[in-house]
């Protein structure tokens, strides 16, 4: 028999062989290294016979499916035998792994809570040194449902009840040991191959997600090739946790959210001017590219979005209104007949756009056209997936559609990244992962279609020369798209812009133009976002920054005080100078020591302190703290007033903490 490897060559073998011994066969250092094998790409233990002619890829845990592999026999292996040693009347639920880490459902009659993870952490060390082979055993549904059934195991039971048309269940037995666990592996082939882990929280956890079944315990953990990752990942916890945009939000007075109103912002006079700031300033880049501004209504018909597709697809994720009179009696009914229309809250902008595009002929030489809307949108997210402004109901998003010729695709995506790439390095984010996501299984169009727009994506991409990977399956149901993920101060990851081509919309709301030959011809429409939508944006601004703005952006750039009563009068006069100049001041005049007040005022992250005492009185000048810097400068009154209005002209980046101040 032979196998092929990665690099497409063949390796033959006299005799069946299995993934370790295919590794054995490249070298001994994989071999040693080896955690699973990738058989005609699907993940399989390494004890697992190789078929003949098959694909093969041995796995380490320097890979992400190997680092993968790992946390789930952590969680399998190793958390659940832990408990098990602890606690032998707890049952066993489900253990999969998730993003950084793993969770194991189990069903306590003890109450555990975030003290008690030492001990089981302690236990689980205990178990790892050990260092026990994983071993692999199938069983009959009838054998492994009598096996459960004798340890207790009932939510085990219900596993291998509910799962059809299946008479072979894997098992996994840990060395000499009495600790099995059904799993659908794979798993590494021994405890000696686990890096390092941390328990990080316990929460309640209905079996199977439905609040109608029993509550269960949830045990997560997360875990990392090495210490030294480990290390850098709780480290990056942490400081999330000091910037949560949510907290720091609270502190700097600039939004809140209620049940009342779920997933909807309640923007303070400092949030929104913010806001506001970034509002005016995207519309200066987008003026100064050649777009057009246009509003559309909030609330349209559901034909609109039965001919766009999005009715079918998108549905649940509306806010439809049925398009009825409602009955004003008092214990009537709340319509005087049943609705047989609806209108919809619009949670995108793209068919409105397409609205305005109809109206009137349009010629090629018109196209392109890039139509650009500050739209409200509404989507219809389930109540546990909002979290803060990061995920919400009600958003505003910086769209636009470009309507243009098949032969401008190339220019106009070009042009596109270039204003993405300005705008972010404005706001500090230069490391950016671009990827191109392509057709979903579930999508609009021909193959025909979808070829023509996968190509012309990749290929203004190869002419910028800019490095991209496939995300294979991630596309808009109409069309390919950029994926923008950028990393932030503290190392995370965040998906904001998009750019989506689009053959289908134009197609199916019956959008042309005039051709050179008098022709009726379809535009393409380009679907894209700088920030995304306003709210997740700066969410984003507020955790990268710790709060601590670019001084154009902050709400509150400046504050004015004096050391003593005395000097306040040359305060205020400052602050009525400076405020007449446009920047956003405000006079301190409390009774309170100078030190307490910059203290004060540092921790609402405003730009910048000055202090008037009686030398800067007697000299005509400011002293001032910037927010990031412990130091003090002095300037003459026209001095500080040129610096800051010199930082606003340039749009200069503040000191980035590396740590939240």
């Amino acid at each position: 028999m032979r196998v092929m490897l990665p690099d497409g060559s063949f390796k033959e073998f006299e005799t069946e062989v299995n993934g370790l011994e295919v590794a054995k066969t490249i070298s001994t250092s994989l071999s040693k290294a080896a955690v699973a094998v990738r058989v005609n790409g699907e993940l399989r233990d390494l004890s697992d016979p190789v078929p003949d002619n098959a694909e093969v890829a041995i796995l380490t845990s320097n890979d992400d499916d190997g680092l993968d592999i790992m946390r789930h026999t952590i969680a399998a292996q190793v958390l659940a035998r832990a408990i098990k040693n602890l606690y032998p009347s707890a049952r066993l639920a489900i253990g999969p792994t998730i993003k950084d880490g793993f969770y194991y459902d189990i069903a306590f009659e003890e109450n555990i809570s975030l003290d008690d993870l030492e001990k089981i952490e302690k236990e689980m060390h205990r178990i790892i040194k050990e260092g026990h082979k994983i071993e692999k055993k199938v069983y009959n549904r009838a054998d492994a449902i009598s096996l459960f059934k004798e340890r207790g195991e009932d939510y085990k039971v219900k596993i291998i009840e509910d799962t059809p048309n299946s008479d072979a269940f894997q098992i996994y037995h840990q060395g000499e040991t009495s600790f099995i666990d059904l799993c659908r592996g794979p798993h590494l082939p021994s405890l000696g191959k686990i890096g390092a882990f941390k328990l990080t929280k316990v929460a309640g956890a209905y079996w199977r997600g439905n609040s109608q079944n029993e509550m269960l315990t949830r045990i997560y953990g997360t875990a990392w090739r090495t210490q030294e990752d480990l290390d850098k990942y709780l480290h990056q916890i942490e400081e999330a946790e000091k910037r949560d945009h949510r907290k720091i939000g609270k502190e700097m007075d600039l939004f809140h959210l209620q049940e009342e109103a779920q997933g909807s912002v309640f923007w303070h006079p400092h949030g929104f001017t913010i806001y506001r700031e970034l509002e005016s300033y995207i519309r200066e880049k987008i003026y100064a590219d050649g777009y057009v501004e246009v509003k559309t209504p909030q609330l349209m018909h559901s034909k609109f979005w039965e001919a766009s597709g999005h009715w079918d697809k998108y549905r649940e994720n509306m806010f439809v209104v049925p398009d009825v009179v409602p009955n004003i009696e008092l214990n009537g009914p709340v319509f005087k007949e049943e609705p047989k229309e609806f209108m919809a809250l619009k949670p995108m902008n793209c068919p409105a756009h397409v609205q305005i595009f109809k109206h009137g002929i349009k010629s090629y030489r018109d196209l392109p056209i890039r139509m650009a809307e500050m739209g409200c949108c509404h989507r219809n997210e389930a109540h546990g997936a909002l979290h803060g402004l990061m995920r919400v109901r009600q958003m505003t998003q910086d769209d636009a559609h470009i309507f243009c010729r098949e032969d401008q695709i190339g220019e106009e995506v070009k042009r596109f990244v270039a204003l993405f790439k300005d705008v972010y390095s404005d706001f500090g984010f230069t490391n950016i992962k671009l990827l191109l996501a392509t057709r979903p299984d579930k999508r609009a169009g021909t193959d025909e279609t979808w070829d023509k727009a996968e190509k012309a994506m990749a290929d203004a991409l190869n002419d910028l020369g800019m490095e991209f990977e496939y995300a294979p399956g991630e596309g808009a149901f109409y069309g390919p798209k950029y994926e923008f993920h950028l990393v932030d101060s503290i190392g995370r990851t965040w998906q904001c812009g998009t750019c989506q081509l689009d053959f289908v919309l134009p197609e199916r709301l019956d959008a042309s133009y005039m051709g050179a030959d008098g022709g009726r011809y379809r535009p393409v429409m380009i679907h894209r976002a700088v920030f995304g939508s306003f709210e997740r944006f700066i969410g984003l601004l507020i955790e990268s920054t710790a709060g601590i703005f670019p001084f154009w952006l902050s709400p509150t750039q400046l504050v004015i005080s004096g050391v003593t009563e005395a000097n306040n009068p040359t305060a205020e006069a400052l602050v009525k100078k400076f405020k007449a100049e446009g920047i956003r001041v405000e006079f301190d005049g409390r009774n309170e020591k100078i030190s307490y007040k910059v203290r004060e005022h540092m921790n609402a992250k405003v730009t910048y302190v000055g202090i008037i005492g009686n030398k800067e009185q007697e000299n005509g000048t400011i002293t001032v703290r910037r927010l990031g810097v412990n130091e003090q400068e002095t300037y003459t009154v026209d001095e500080f007033l040129t610096k800051m209005k010199e930082e606003i002209k340039t749009r200069a980046l503040p000191p980035t903490p590396k740590d939240s101040e």
